[in-house]
């Protein structure tokens, strides 16, 4: 008996100790990204306005661009925050009301994501916990603020242990391009839907532009490292945006020291394989560790910095790029959204202080932000 018990406390050992190696090799060894960004940026401390303070912490933020219409601004709960009930809202006077309803909110498992088109559209994905339940997209039309579209990726496309993040939408409203994280499956991509035929594929498995380069994020509050360094924030591709002309779609992993982009065009063609899209990515120059990405019209790209509190401007033509805010009231610079009224959102999901944390620690730490300014002329 006691050598049975020797032999089955030894193999346990040696089961535990083969589980931990493997997870560290899968997700730890994480380094510090030795970036060489520095300065004080473009837009200062005083124009950087907060527009709400939740009590539990931001998702993504999207913002109406119909310049005919009153502005609106929407943004989700973020999921890795586990939020019981509601989980989409609007900020309506000041305050977060659930959109389009409190009912809704049933019908939401963890959307996280959201954008709103030129065809005033909110668009939302909701990763469907990993992938594990289903992945779908919705759309709401802004005037009636009911459901316009609805779409459910194929298992083969949003597979389990993928991560729906953001997303952006052709400026003619028939493209959808979202950036699958998958964080633990370790198969970061690219996907792309098509309006009208209702059909969908994963783009760039693989490519070096989706993946992560080992570089963990070490922020003002915490350096991303989970369960004693086994785990380390390391994500592919986090951020893209299709930019306003329909000509590029640009995109960035978070671990990753380039932004890249390739032409719509070749997104959308679903004839063309995608080893032959692949050939056409091509690096716009160097980046800070980012979530979000945003881009406007003159081919600027607004990439958020994780580590530094703040905003850097890479522009895809030139690959010039500057400093355009850096605030310590920034916790974790997330998802932007540009508004009809000329103001840029930020989405400060805080994630230092909600990933993998407590709600009581959550609670702690809020209220969590939403702010907006605008880049000077």
């Amino acid at each position: 008996m006691k050598v049975f018990l020797k032999y089955t406390l030894g193999t346990l050992l040696v089961l535990v100790l083969a589980l931990l190696i493997f997870a560290y090799s899968r997700y730890g060894g994480g380094k510090p990204y030795p970036s060489d960004i520095s300065g004080t940026g473009i837009v200062g401390k005083a124009s950087l306005e907060t527009v709400i303070a939740y009590p539990d912490p931001i998702g993504n933020v999207a913002a109406s661009n119909d310049t005919a219409m009153k502005q609106r601004v929407f943004f989700t709960v973020h999921p890795e925050s586990h939020p019981e009930y509601i989980k989409l809202l609007e900020i309506v006077d000041g305050k977060g009301i659930p959109y389009p309803s409190g009912a809704f909110q049933a019908q939401l498992t963890t959307p996280l994501g959201v954008f709103c088109d030129h065809q005033n559209r909110l668009w939302v994905i909701d990763h469907g916990n990993h992938g594990f339940d289903p992945v779908k997209l919705t759309a709401f039309d802004l005037k009636t603020n009911q459901v316009v579209h609805e779409y459910v990726f194929p298992s083969e496309v949003a597979e389990k242990g993928s991560f729906f993040n953001d997303l952006s939408v052709s400026p003619d409203g028939q493209t959808v391009v979202v950036a699958d994280v998958s964080f633990w499956r370790k198969k970061p991509s690219l996907i792309v839907y098509d309006l009208g035929q209702k059909r969908s594929r994963s783009l760039l498995d693989g490519h070096e532009s989706v993946t992560n380069q080992g570089w963990l994020p070490v922020n003002k509050i915490k350096k991303m490292r989970f369960f004693g360094g086994l785990a380390d924030l390391m994500p592919g591709i986090d951020g893209l945006d299709i930019d306003p002309t329909g000509k590029w779609v640009y995109f960035a992993a978070m671990s990753h020291d380039e932004a890249y982009r390739i032409s719509l065009d070749k997104v959308r063609n679903f004839d063309l394989s995608a080893e032959e899209i692949a050939k056409n990515v091509e690096s716009i120059g160097k980046k800070p560790l980012s979530d979000g990405v945003r881009a406007d019209s003159a081919q600027n790209l607004l990439i958020t910095d994780v580590d530094h509190n703040g905003i850097y401007l890479l522009n895809g033509d030139t690959q010039k790029g500057q400093i355009l805010i850096k605030d310590q009231r920034i916790r974790w610079a997330d998802g932007l959204s540009l508004g009809g009224d000329g103001y840029w959102y930020l989405a400060d999901s805080a994630i230092p202080h909600q990933m993998l944390q407590s709600k009581k620690h959550m609670s702690e730490n809020k209220p969590y932000y939403i702010f907006r300014f605008r880049i000077p002329k």
